[in-house]
């Protein structure tokens, strides 16, 4: 069959490794897109400017579908530059790109120490191999820093050890609302509220920023052991919205550095009382996580764990040197121990009462489900611009 028009703009068909982590899927663009140019963040406006296209073919349907997650490789940053990245990367979701993934980046730490092509990953020659523990470090850009990924690793380094975790050391994570009151409209409120009409959630930074609610605080008695998916997607959706509108909230997800990062991106459902520990771990919770535009994580989510963890450590409930483990519903149904395992690691002080900033250890697993080749032709009016079942309805 004759290819009339292929993805990536001219630069041949655009090819992917598909992964996933705890279920999670990770779509990894590794050869086709157009070339981007400037820091990471230039980059990453670059896309949602000039290429925002490529994303919703393949993160939407017919290629992908609502909850599809992509990850896509950017070899030359201003970190890799300077010496200290080795390579970079921006994440797309079903309707943007996102600041941090732990999942992904757990997934890109098997596939970046399994690829030796170096047009794909031009300083693979540069990761270091620890003999003694068996370890390849991986030094990742992403759009909210430099991620430090440990992948455990056969022959000499050279191959990845699927049997092991792959973990990572966060950024700077930071609570920014423990318990805050979040007022509803009665346009606001869901059919499980039965009288009140605030909400209480912390809010915590771990790569992005996150509403934390427990399953109960929204109406759901029974927590996350039995409810209808519908109605939390309802509940969660309006939730976002309402702290969204509100100005007086605007500080909880506001970054201090970077204004691109200012954002709440997810809202994450807490289930203290459900879940088993796993190795060492202190203990254990559950989390339903709707992020971007209420796709549902089916992993425990990388930056959510370091976020949570920073809330645990605001709140006293663990120290430095202290795990505990977090499950999905996928992990804690299906395979116990592809939960996520958090621990939290530096602790620095800050003075005039505000949170503690940290940095969290995540560890989990991640496994190649497929390599495929997208491209597009000419002809084809559905699969130009991608869509999304659920938003036909909607004028």
């Amino acid at each position: 069959m004759d290819i009339v028009e292929t993805l990536g703009s001219g630069n041949g068909a655009l090819e992917c490794i598909d992964m996933h982590t705890a279920g999670e899927p990770t779509r990894i663009i590794v050869n086709g897109y157009p070339d981007l140019n400037g820091t990471l963040l230039e980059q990453r406006a670059q896309a949602k400017s000039h290429y925002d296209h490529i994303r919703r073919q393949l993160i939407l349907e017919p290629r992908g579908h609502y909850d599809m997650y992509g990850a896509l490789l950017r070899p030359q940053t201003e970190k890799t530059t300077s010496g200290e990245a080795d390579i970079g990367v921006l994440f797309m979701t079903n309707d943007g790109y996102s600041t941090m993934c732990g999942h992904a980046t757990i997934a890109l730490g098997r596939f970046l120490v399994d690829t030796h092509d170096p047009k794909v990953f031009p300083n693979r020659d540069r990761l270091q191999y620890d003999s003694k523990s068996g370890i390849v470090n991986l030094r990742l850009h992403a759009p909210c820093g430099v991620l430090q990924v440990r992948v455990p690793a056969l022959a000499n380094g050279q191959k990845s050890d699927p049997s092991k975790p792959v973990s990572f050391t966060s950024v700077e994570c930071f609570t920014t609302g423990l318990s805050i009151k979040i007022p509803l409209s009665p346009d606001d409120r869901w059919p499980q509220l039965k009288s009140s009409a605030l909400i209480t959630a912390d809010f915590s930074y771990g790569g992005a920023f996150y509403c934390f609610v427990s399953a109960q605080e929204l109406g759901f008695g029974q927590g996350l052991t039995s409810f209808d998916m519908d109605a939390m997607n309802i509940a969660t959706k309006r939730l976002k919205a309402a702290i969204i509108r509100n100005p007086d909230m605007r500080h909880l997800y506001a970054h201090p550095e970077f204004d691109d990062l200012s954002f709440l991106y997810s809202v994450i459902v807490t289930d203290q009382n459900l879940g088993e520990p796993l190795g060492s771990s202190k203990g254990a919770e559950t989390g339903l996580c709707f992020f971007s535009d209420q796709e549902v994580d089916r992993s425990p989510t990388g930056s959510g764990v370091s976020a949570r963890l920073a809330l645990a450590q605001a709140r006293g409930t663990l120290v430095s040197g202290e795990s505990w483990t977090y499950h999905s519903l996928v992990t804690l149904r299906k395979a116990k121990q592809s939960a996520f395992v958090g621990t939290l690691l530096d602790v620095q002080k800050e003075e005039n009462n505000k949170c503690s900033r940290v940095r969290t250890q995540v560890e989990g697993y991640a496994y190649y489900t497929g390599r495929h080749t997208f491209f597009v032709e000419e002809a084809d009016p559905l699969a130009q611009d991608g869509f999304l079942m659920s938003h036909l309805s909607k004028p």
